[in-house]
């Protein structure tokens, strides 16, 4: 497995819980309601596990791997990705603000919540394409077995040290949680190799 297989991994799980957020903005429009205690999993999945410890990986090790072998950092692909993952976390802030009114039957809040997670859904499924389709196909072309391997261990330090024991364990089952609760369909039937171990 290379580093790009874990990333790509943890892209199938992220979009499992897009798919629930997806039915969470579709019931806050046609019925009128939100399910705050799941709204607020979701928001904290996508901080976490989605940014923190996805995105993480891509900013602190995988793009500036890229970079060191000729990719621009200015107006190269990882440039492009950074500024989505910017977008992103804008996406995400506005829907948690909102979460709390919205839970509470607020009409305004309800139409923002749901606004903020459409934009979000599609921005990052159209992230998510970029790079399992570009991005990772010309890292993988650009980077040699021994480059492999040092990107493979600053994964696992990362996990190790920044991440931290159990985290991502935890937010893997927040997702299945989730996509029981919302009838989405799980990512794996079993954990995948969650970011550089076993789960």
């Amino acid at each position: 497995m290379t580093p790009t297989d874990i990333l790509s991994e943890e892209h199938r799980v992220i979009e499992q819980v897009l798919g629930c957020l997806e039915k969470m903005a579709e019931r806050s429009r046609s019925e009128g309601r939100l399910d705050r205690r799941a709204a607020k999993d979701a928001i904290a999945f996508f901080r976490t596990f989605a940014d923190r410890c996805h995105h993480g990986k891509e900013e602190a090790q995988l793009f500036p791997a890229m970079e060191a072998k000729g990719f621009s950092p200015d107006c190269g692909p990882t440039a492009v990705m950074r500024r989505e993952h910017e977008l992103g976390r804008a996406h995400v802030r506005a829907m948690d603000e909102a979460i709390d009114a919205a839970a509470a039957g607020d009409a305004e809040a309800l139409a923002r919540f749901a606004g903020q997670a459409v934009s979000y859904i599609r921005l990052l499924r159209e992230h998510i394409d970029k790079e399992d389709h570009c991005l990772f196909t010309a890292a993988d072309r650009a980077f040699t077995a021994e480059d492999q391997r040092e990107l493979m261990a600053a994964f696992e330090r990362a996990e190790a040290e920044e991440t931290g024991e159990g985290t991502h364990e935890t937010y893997l089952q927040l997702a299945n949680d989730l996509a029981d609760r919302f009838g989405v369909a799980r990512a794996f039937a079993e954990h995948p190799g969650c970011g550089c171990h076993p789960c």
